[in-house]
């Protein structure tokens, strides 16, 4: 799935290595992307067996969440990167999408990274696909009740009609959780966050009972898609990719 953007974007990476202790590498990465040019906003993020957020690790997938000043530097990370020429060496799948901000509520480390992007925006995904991003903190004294009801959630989106693919992901084990998921349409994010029982006894259990001490949700077009995810890309039947693998030649040897 293709097309372009202007201004700022976002995007998510998923990528699977061979090796469980790719997670070294999260130690590497970090101060990499902290000199990358036009990167004002970035998460890298375990990630989960589940749906969504899950207490099972899959210590060989890990996520990147990036928020980009323009898509020309996005460009310029994957093309020049030694970050993305590891991907592009040593990954055994890899999928990633560009994201146009749609709307947005709630913080993520205290601030709202995109939020005022999305101002006037929450209609433009109302025909064409979209992906959600939730994302908590959990209250030490509440992870107990969060996760008895993650299977529930878990069968819910692996059963919901609209659902094209759901990834748990979290930066700290059990306490800082997110699931980030791709939809048929607008119509299909809010028939299951409204219309399904189970999903929104859930969703009151964590406002009466004050599961999270911070939470954020964000909707975002996605465009741009490239690469595989368990096998296939979810938003490929949705338009031809039409694009060159903008991970392009490597950078030099992977680090």
């Amino acid at each position: 799935m293709t097309a372009t953007s202007t201004g700022t974007i976002a995007s998510f990476h998923l990528i699977r290595y061979a090796d469980p202790g790719a997670m070294r590498y999260t130690a590497f990465d970090r101060p990499v992307l902290a000199r990358t040019p036009g990167l004002v906003f970035r998460r890298l993020l375990g990630s989960g067996r589940g749906a969504s957020m899950s207490l099972g690790a899959d210590l060989r997938r890990w996520a990147l969440l990036a928020v980009w000043r323009s898509e020309r530097d996005l460009d310029a990370f994957l093309a020049r990167s030694p970050v993305a020429a590891r991907w592009r060496h040593q990954a055994l799948e890899r999928w990633q999408v560009r994201l146009a901000p749609l709307a947005s509520r709630g913080s993520w480390g205290g601030i709202d990274p995109f939020g005022p992007l999305g101002a006037g925006r929450s209609g433009d995904a109302d025909g064409g696909p979209v992906a959600v991003l939730t994302r908590a903190s959990i209250r030490p004294s509440r992870l107990v009740a969060f996760y008895r009801s993650v299977p529930a959630v878990d069968a819910l989106l692996r059963e919901q009609d609209g659902c094209l693919a759901s990834v748990g992901v979290g930066e700290w084990p059990l306490a800082r959780q997110a699931t980030f998921s791709l939809w048929r349409d607008a119509a299909a994010v809010r028939d299951f966050a409204y219309r399904d029982g189970a999903h929104r006894r859930v969703i009151g259990r964590t406002r009466d009972e004050g599961w999270y001490s911070e939470e954020l949700f964000a909707r975002f077009a996605p465009y741009g898609s490239e690469g595989t995810w368990d096998g296939t890309d979810p938003l490929g039947p949705l338009g031809p990719l039409g694009r060159a693998d903008p991970l392009g030649p490597a950078a030099g040897p992977p680090p």
